[in-house]
Parts: C-alpha cells; structure tokens; sequence
C-alpha cells in the first residue's frame, strides 16, 4: 500500500481587491486491492464566478428579438466563443457570442436537412456542432456558420426529460447520448459514444441504483401510476467520462466511484464534510404534494406507504465532467449550494458558488467559462455567462510527505 499526502496552503489574492482568500486542503492517495483511493480533507481555495452576460426575454411582449427564447433546451460553447443555444419551442439554434451579442440563426420546424422536431440537445465536438433531434431518430451536424453537413442515425420516436435524453459531453471531440438496446428480454439503457466522425462504436452501461434505494415513491391508482420524490433522500447520480470510464456516486455520501465496465472499479474520489440535519420545517414541505395526494386518492397502493425521514441531507445534486477532464460536483449546502471542482485524478482543485439554473437543465463548459439556464418569476428562459476565476497563481508551497 502506498500512501501520498499533499498539504496545500495557498494565498491569493481576488481581482476586485478584497481580502485574499486561504485554502487549507489535505490530499490523501493511498492504493488498497489495485483501487486508488483520493481522499480530500479540508477547505478548498475560493474560485469565483464572474459575470459577463445574461440575455433573455425583458418582458411577456414580443417583439422579435433573437433574445426572446420560446423554451432554452440546451446550450454549448464553440471554438473561440460563439455559444449556441437550443430554442426547443421554435425549432431554432440561435449564436451569440460570449457577450450576448446575437451573430446568427439557424433551423426551423421540418423533417429535411438543417430543420428539427425535437430539438434536445447541442454540443461542439471537433469541428462541427452536434445537434439531438430524438423525434427524427438522427444527430445533425453543423458547422459554426450553421451549413448543414449531414446526419447520423439513432433509435427514434424516444421522448423524455431533456435533461436525461441529452448529449453528455467528455472531450473536445467526444460525447455521448442515452441509447437503447433491444434483446430477446427487452430493452436496455445504454450510453453510446459518438464524435465528429460518427458514432464511435464504444457503449457504457446505464447504471441502475441499488434494491435498497430510497429515493422514489411509487403509487398505482388505477389506471395510472404517478411518481414522488422522497425529499433528501438518497439516489443515483452519474457521468460517462473518456476511455471507457463511469463516474458514479449515491447522493447520500460524498464518494464518487470511477469504474469500468460497471463493475471494475478503479478510483475512489472521496470528500470529508459536515454532515446538515433536515428541519421539521423541510421535510413537512417536501412531502405536502405527496401528502395532498394522499388525501386525494385514499386508495392508491403506494411502494414505501410512507417515506422514512432520512437521517441527514444528502450531499451531492448533480456530477458534471467538463470537455478539459476536469469533474465537477453540485454540492448540496443550505447556506446555498456549492460547486466543488476535481483534477482527472481526484484531487480537489477548488470551490465556487453554484449559481441558480432552470429545472431540468444542466451547466455548460467552455475554455474559462460555465453557461447557465435561469428561468424568471415569469417564467421566461434567461442564459447567463460567467468568467471562471481560478485561484492559485500566488501559491506560496506545497508540502509533500511520503510515508
């Protein structure tokens, strides 16, 4: 077993000349049964998130311009800037540039080439932007002046959150999509890999959570089946990465698991932080729609009858790995949620802020930048653009043990 420590204590100091911030992180790797195992300890150094745009529909009037988006289903930042935006509603690809500057649209309803039925998803791999029409059952690809130079075949008719039926992207020239795989049992989920030269041939396994997971209710009122969140509790969350890798983890702990194929796993990511108790006040507000159903449907036959109060808050929202190999963590806080940023191998970089976001969408990555989706109180789409400030350049020292 070999261990290696890095205790870092750095200083920096802010662009806006307030008070420099200190990190004091403690990095652990150890190698336990050929599984590496990267313990972070501590307080990471304080990145921040500076904005640069935001655009978005002033008012419920309409006056034509290309900043008044009809429903904001997916957003991706091209080479040298340009930042595409989905418009599910119209049918449309609409370019910005990273200052909100509208340069260019693209699409319209229709089965031909350069046109969409269900515009899901955008991302930029190589030299072309991909675009997810699961209606037609095809990916169109599209240069960054918008020419349509072809398409790529996929299942068809499939429908869904967009957040789940989405391009997941893992390097400049790599993402993948959920598919679907039919076999004499039935239909299994799987994450297919796809670059600017097709699709690429490699699949990953759709991991399932375990029996023991609490993190739905189930309740059949014939002849319908409806659904419940478990308010904090405990449930799946994953993240294909490069070279054939899953990153996976249970909300309920800070451990993401890195793995091959599905059960080969590889690396431990781990995280220590204080765990955050659930008031009376949260959890009667988390179950008051389920609750409301009860009362509703008296004899509706729900799988757990009652949802158990879990001991603690989970810890993670969502896992993201941005195109440069970097794993990103929505970290669930209740002063507010936190955005915790790891290196390829584990080790802790940094943390910021997690700003708010739509319902449904997911962040996007760009060099030195992160696009989010923010619906307003009219609920009216908004798509803000931040500067990533990354901590560190005034390191004084790292200490490294070996024991």
């Amino acid at each position: 077993m070999a261990i290696l420590i890095l205790t870092l204590a750095a200083i920096t100091g802010c662009a806006d000349g307030s008070t420099p911030t200190r990190g004091d992180l403690t990095i652990s790797i150890d190698t336990v049964g050929n599984i590496i195992r990267v313990s972070n300890t501590g307080t990471p150094l304080d990145w921040r998130l500076v904005p640069v745009a935001s655009f978005g529909p002033k008012s419920l009037a309409e006056t034509g311009a290309a900043e008044e988006f009809g429903r904001v289903n997916s957003v991706a930042v091209g080479p040298d800037g340009p930042l595409f935006v989905a418009d599910g509603l119209n049918h449309e690809v609409r370019v910005f540039g990273l200052d909100g500057v509208h340069r260019r649209t693209f699409g319209r309803n229709g089965e031909g080439p350069g046109e969409f039925r269900s515009l899901y998803s955008l991302a930029w791999v190589g030299d072309r932007l991909l675009t997810l029409d699961p209606n037609l059952g095809r990916i169109g690809e599209f240069s960054a002046e918008g020419e349509w130079l072809g398409q790529q075949r996929i299942e068809g008719s499939v429908s869904g959150p967009v957040d789940h039926i989405r391009f997941r992207p893992v390097s400049a020239d790599r993402v993948y999509r959920l598919g679907y795989m039919r076999h004499a049992t039935g239909v299994t989920s799987v994450l297919v890999g796809h670059d600017s030269r097709g699709e690429t041939g490699d699949t990953l396994s759709w991991l399932q959570p375990p029996p023991e997971s609490t993190g739905i209710i189930l309740c059949r009122h014939d002849p319908l089946i409806t659904f419940f969140d478990i308010p904090f509790g405990s449930r799946l969350v994953q993240y294909p990465g490069a070279d054939g890798v899953h990153y996976s983890a249970m909300t309920d702990a800070y451990r993401i698991a890195v793995t091959r194929n599905a059960t080969d796993t590889l690396r431990l990511i781990e995280r220590s932080l204080r765990e955050e108790r659930i008031s009376d006040e949260e959890w009667t507000a988390g179950i008051r729609d389920f609750e409301e159903f009860l009362v509703e449907n008296p004899n509706a036959s729900c799988d757990p009858r009652r949802p158990s109060r879990p001991a603690r808050k989970p810890f993670i929202e969502d896992i993201f790995l941005a195109p440069d190999g970097t794993l990103w963590v929505e970290v669930i806080r209740s002063a507010g949620n936190r955005l915790e940023v790891f290196d390829p191998e584990g080790r802790l970089l940094g943390s910021l802020p997690a700003r708010s976001r739509k319902e449904g969408s997911v962040p996007a990555f760009g060099a030195g930048h992160l696009v989010t989706v923010r619906r307003d109180s009219l609920d009216l789409d908004h798509v803000d653009v931040w500067r990533i400030e990354r901590a560190g350049r005034g390191t004084r020292g790292a200490i490294i043990d070996r024991l």
